[in-house]
């Protein structure tokens, strides 16, 4: 072929290969036009991997199998599910050739040309290198299918590619044993019609963006309640037991009843919203995983395979899941509470990981995400988060929020250790020290903030001012209150922390708020699995209040 377009329109995602070998010098030319491709910055970030091993093929066909089998379940359309079934979409032992495309995300651990706007044009460039890949092969009378239905996570694992090593896939490659009659397969086979013509809109007039400013000034109302105080206190005090017997469930219960403004509390509707977002922090090996867990995790949570679903469940609890700037595009169609501020944060140790528009926007968004459910009749919300590289967010926040050296807000997050520890407290040092901003915390917040902690923090005070009981989760989410609290101090009123995590810096911001946790379970999952675990002890609190006798409708004496 010498037409280019006749080999663009060649180039076909094959799935059918016959048994003969590819040559050497077909792999080099084609791995040269890959290399060819355009690469944001000069990075020179792929990287090829060449699999001809029928073991370590079989390996990766019986993960593309698990995974493949979720997806069949993925529509509830029979004939749709019937069609998917039928269809090739791979051909990972019958090719002569297996590619793992990747590209190495610790080019962005130094300035690169070309990130400052999303942290995935180092994985753009990749894709660009695969499709010159493909187009060398068509023209040299062979062919690449493209296999994406895979667990990455495993993925890396059995292939043992390093950590800062992110595939986009494996690629078969061989000689094509048909042409599809010169079409898409997916097309020949009716799954769906390709159009004709490319859709392209043309933009002839700009649109302002509006961000309405979120009040980040400290208010501190008071409000007289003390007959009401005298009244609830007698109430639990007159109940069939010594005073203060039920400890902590006191408390509660007195606190409940203060938020509620009502001798007889009921939580109505309790929800856990699980913010999720990305940060350019992950991309400098402070995390034992790959940025793309979140977006992993982020799915594990919408079917239902998380620990927080496990617990909702068991607790009646409505789950609500945030895309606060995860680094991934999610189906439209998922059930998904859509608030993405951007793929991600910047790194902040080269720059401001958001504008301070953008923080105000997460306060805004975080905001309306509470109150609307609020206004579904929830008045009791938790708080948790998702996203690879917050703890190291996290504990910067708290370092310049409370005056901590950061050596004590630093922890193992998901699960670093030893000399990684170590490495990760530096860098976070080294970060702070290259801050020059104000000592306010607008200023603050911008350059190191997370967008699934600003909107927190924006939630938890849309919470008290609705009136809702605020169950915060571990270190990352007291962080996020801890923000809120600098907004407005009464919040604590509202506010229950459900457990103590075994986040080391955890323990010590509790103290600093002179907050008592619930429970102390060495938990360190986030996701509000401590709010959903300590729920039933609410409503512990709830049903003595207003279910247990008292001294006088018992006829039993007092002391």
């Amino acid at each position: 072929m010498s037409n280019l377009d006749d080999i663009l329109k060649s180039r076909r995602d094959t799935r059918h290969f016959t048994a003969e070998e590819v040559p050497d010098e077909v792999i080099k030319k084609a791995l040269q036009a890959g290399h060819w491709a355009p690469s944001v910055g000069l990075t020179d970030a792929t990287r090829y991997y060449l699999i001809k091993s029928h073991e370590v093929k079989s390996s990766i066909k019986n993960l593309f199998l698990d995974y493949n089998k979720k997806a069949e379940e993925l529509t509830d359309n029979l004939e749709q599910k019937e069609l998917y079934k039928s269809l090739k979409l791979e051909a990972i032992e019958e090719a002569p050739i297996g590619l793992v495309i990747a590209y190495d995300r610790s080019v962005l651990n130094q300035f690169t040309i070309g990130t400052i706007g999303s942290n995935e044009a180092v994985k753009f460039s990749s894709v660009c290198a695969a499709q010159n890949i493909w187009l060398s092969l068509t023209e040299q009378g062979y062919g690449m299918g493209w296999v994406s239905i895979l667990n990455y996570y495993q993925f890396k694992k059995i292939l043992d590619l390093p950590e800062n090593i992110e595939p986009l896939g494996y690629f078969c490659i061989g000689k094509p044993a048909t042409n599809y009659n010169n079409q898409p397969m997916l097309q020949q086979l009716h799954w769906k019609q390709k159009s004709e013509a490319p859709i392209c809109t043309e933009i002839k007039e700009i649109h302002q963006i509006n961000v309405s400013p979120f009040d980040l000034q400290s208010e501190n109302k008071t409000q007289n309640k003390a007959d009401f105080y005298t009244l609830l206190q007698d109430k639990i005090d007159s109940k069939t037991k010594p005073v203060g017997s039920l400890g902590t469930l006191e408390a509660l219960a007195f606190q409940m009843a203060t938020v509620f403004e009502t001798l007889n509390p009921k939580i109505e509707k309790p929800n856990i919203v699980v913010f999720a977002a990305d940060h350019g922090i992950a991309n400098h090996g402070v995390s034992d995983y790959p940025q793309d867990v979140t977006r992993q995790m982020v799915t594990n949570f919408l079917d239902g395979g998380a620990a927080i679903n496990v617990f909702c469940n068991q607790n009646n609890i409505e789950l609500s899941i945030v895309d606060s700037g995860v680094n991934y595009d999610f189906p439209t169609n998922a059930k998904l509470i859509d608030a993405k501020i951007a793929k991600g944060t910047q790194s902040f140790l080269h720059v401001p990981a958001m504008s301070e528009s953008e923080v105000q926007l997460c306060f805004e968004k975080g905001k309306s995400i509470v109150e609307n459910i609020a206004r579904s009749g929830s008045n009791c919300i938790g708080f948790g988060e998702m996203g690879i590289g917050n703890t190291s967010t996290a504990s910067v926040l708290m370092s310049l929020l409370t005056g901590f050296p950061i050596e004590d807000c630093v922890g193992k997050g998901t699960g670093v250790e030893n000399e990684k520890l170590l490495l990760k407290q530096n860098l976070l040092q080294r970060a702070i020290e290259n801050y020059s901003g104000q000592a306010e915390i607008l200023s603050q917040l911008s350059y190191f903030g997370g967008f699934e902690i600003l909107q927190m923090a924006g939630g938890m005070l849309a919470a008290f001012e609705n009136k809702m009981l605020i169950l915060v989760d571990g270190f990352i989410c007291t962080v996020a209150y801890l923000i809120a609290f600098k907004i407005n101090s009464n919040i604590k009123q509202n506010t229950v922390f459900c457990h103590c995590s075994a986040e080391k810096a955890h323990s010590e911001l509790l103290n600093y708020l002179e907050a008592k946790p619930i429970l102390n379970l060495d938990l360190r999952l986030g996701e509000g699995t401590g709010c959903a675990v300590a729920f039933p002890i609410l409503k512990s609190a709830e049903a003595f209040l207003n279910e247990m006798a008292s001294f006088e409708s018992a006829g039993v004496s007092r002391k």
